[in-house]
């Protein structure tokens, strides 16, 4: 039997519960089992209450709206940042076509309350009829819902009915009142444009060229972007800029033709730094707390996360040993102690409940950013990723005094 979530109606994998504080001892008794059971599992606990309440049009009333201590209310762009930011990382789950019949019963569902989420986010009169224009976080995450659209065009654009395809388009044309900030912003007003050029042919190519144009000329080298003119020392090369650099491209070549070289260009830097995150990982699964928005958690190796899902990896290294790696800091992050409230929702910290951790733009629906570290959930079980043997990650094999490749720029 499929085993059920104390998240009311939402079924678990067989033979799979919630894990808990498990500790490193944890990753150890599951390196030889299953770990995409707890990958999805993880994933569902996080998404669930999302999706659950606005698809049922109650995610205003349900959702918690938890800030740092001191700062101000978000309650205006908080709902939509829970919903595209949830969508961008299950996306490509739920757009995957396999033969597993437990899995596919829990994603029919997961696609039929993510497309009711989206139907009632851009009904104008519903409760949870969401803020695409005031203020300026809209963008960002009109972006993120853009690329979980582009992540799953058939089972999430194209399970939508004609008008709300139609609304969708328009709340996404919406966000062009919002000027983006002078930085990895950009590539909001980007993502949205490819999108838009996906799904309705109708785009604004000069936001797109300027967006590439701008981060072509911010590249520091060694396959890292500046956020803007300068470099920063955070995670923002794998959060936003070349998961969406990538994205973006691709989706303009496909669609027109152009850009290939462009394309090339980015995932060779973006392999470069995939790279470089997986040797942030140490062996216990934690990694540098450097940088703003470390409340993301996993959602900081989002990069790595894709260049995998895309196989895409660099020469030398093998997806079981990123799948450890990633399994690694998924546990460090979302098993710790009071991660998740009474009710299931996210709170604020990297590792726990640690209020102080978010910054003044952070509330409960940024943190649903975590998500993105799921994407290879969009590989088959069958695929190498999942079914190659247990590998160590690289500081697992170097500090056990295994042999391990040493590092190499770009």
């Amino acid at each position: 039997m499929i085993r059920r979530n104390f998240l009311k109606g939402i079924s678990l994998l067989p033979g799979l519960t919630f894990a808990g504080n498990h500790g490193n001892t944890f990753h150890e008794t599951i390196q030889k089992k299953d770990l995409r059971k707890y990958w999805l599992d993880t994933l569902l606990r996080i998404a669930t209450p999302v999706l659950t309440s606005l698809s049922r049009d109650q995610l205003k009333r349900e959702m918690p709206v938890e800030t740092s201590p001191g700062e101000g209310d978000r309650k205006k762009v908080t709902y939509l940042e829970a919903l595209g930011r949830t969508l961008a990382g299950i996306a490509p789950w739920l757009e995957l076509e396999d033969d597993n019949i437990y899995e596919n019963e829990l994603r029919q569902k997961f696609i039929t309350l993510s497309v009711a989420s989206i139907r009632n986010a851009v009904t104008p009169g519903s409760n949870d009829y969401l803020n695409f224009t005031e203020g300026g976080q809209p963008l960002v995450d009109a972006a993120f819902l853009a690329h979980a659209l582009i992540r799953a065009p058939k089972k999430l654009w194209g399970n939508l009915d004609a008008e709300t395809q139609q609304r969708l388009i328009t709340a996404l044309k919406a966000t062009r009142v919002i000027k983006p900030y002078y930085s990895n912003w950009l590539l909001f007003t980007a993502m949205v444009e490819a999108a838009l050029l996906k799904f309705s042919n109708e785009y604004d190519a000069v936001r797109i060229d300027y967006a590439l144009n701008e981060h072509k000329s911010w590249y520091k080298g060694d396959g890292v972007y500046g956020d803007g003119p300068d470099f920063h020392f955070d995670y923002y090369n794998s959060y936003v800029i070349q998961p969406m650099l990538i994205d973006i491209t691709k989706t303009i070549s496909e669609k027109t033709g152009g850009m290939k070289n462009e394309l090339t260009v980015f995932m060779k830097r973006a392999q470069r730094y995939a790279g470089i995150q997986e040797r942030l990982i140490s062996p216990e699964g934690t990694f540098p707390i450097t940088g703003r928005s470390i409340a993301y958690r996993c959602g900081a190796f989002q990069l790595l996360a894709q260049v995998a899902l895309q196989k895409q990896l660099p020469a030398g290294l093998k997806p079981a040993q990123v799948r450890e790696a990633l399994t690694s800091v998924i546990q460090r992050t979302m098993d710790a102690p009071n991660t998740f409230d009474g009710k299931g929702w996210l709170t604020i910290g990297l590792a726990g409940h640690q209020p102080m951790v978010g910054e003044s733009y952070i509330s409960t629906g940024s943190l649903y950013l975590c998500t993105t570290a799921f994407l290879p959930l969009g590989l088959s079980a069958k695929d190498e990723f999942w079914s190659d043997p247990y590998e160590d990650w690289t500081t697992k094999k170097a500090f056990s005094g295994k042999e391990f490749p040493i590092d190499k720029a770009l």
